[in-house]
């Protein structure tokens, strides 16, 4: 686990990348290291060209091929490493919520916080452009969908809308996050939004 104090956690992806790392050599008879020493002396210097070649030559499959070829640029650390990760997902809610969206910034703090205080096993991992809320899975999202409005997503399921509850349209197309309410100032952040975060942590227990 990473060392960092954060309010956010390490996304789950990271664990699996980490797992992935660890099995490289079983899977691939190469370490990590080994393989970035490998393509840097004897791969293309192109990372398109490198991809194709270590599909071809090594018959990898195209995401460990993309991976392989993005870590030799030094991109994708934070894919597999907790403390870049943390350090990526500060960055990604300071990018989120800059420029047009800034205003956003005071709602969604206050989101994440109520997020955070809905169950002792809620986490948020945030993603270039939404910050999922997980406790097993993905129970709710803060999304800043436009320059003055952030959608609070919750996932429940085939559940029937109420009150300001909005159907996303994500059940029929299998999404984690089926419904949401639209935030756009703080008076929107009522018990209602509280009570739906509450019945989406719960229905992930």
């Amino acid at each position: 686990m990473s060392s960092q104090k954060s309010i956010y956690s390490v996304h789950p992806g990271v664990l699996m990348t980490q797992k992935w790392i660890a099995d490289l050599k079983h899977k691939t008879g190469r370490t990590l290291e080994e393989w970035l020493a490998h393509i840097k002396k004897d791969g293309p210097k192109d990372e398109k060209e490198r991809r194709a070649w270590l599909k071809e030559k090594y018959s990898l499959g195209t995401n460990t091929a993309w991976w392989l070829a993005e870590r030799v640029e030094g991109k994708g650390e934070e894919s597999g490493d907790p403390d870049h990760y943390l350090e990526a997902a500060e960055r990604y809610v300071e990018e989120m919520f800059s420029g047009g969206k800034a205003k956003l910034r005071p709602l969604y703090d206050k989101l994440l916080m109520l997020g955070l205080k809905t169950g002792k096993e809620a986490k948020a991992c945030p993603c270039q452009t939404i910050v999922p809320l997980y406790r097993n899975h993905v129970f709710a999202q803060i999304k800043p969908t436009t320059q003055t409005r952030i959608d609070m997503g919750f996932a429940l399921g085939d559940m029937k809308p109420t009150g300001r509850l909005i159907d996303t349209g994500g059940f029929a197309k299998k999404d984690r996050i089926t419904h949401c309410i639209r935030i756009t100032s703080m008076d929107d952040i009522d018990d209602e939004v509280k009570h739906w975060l509450k019945v989406a942590y719960d229905r992930d227990g």
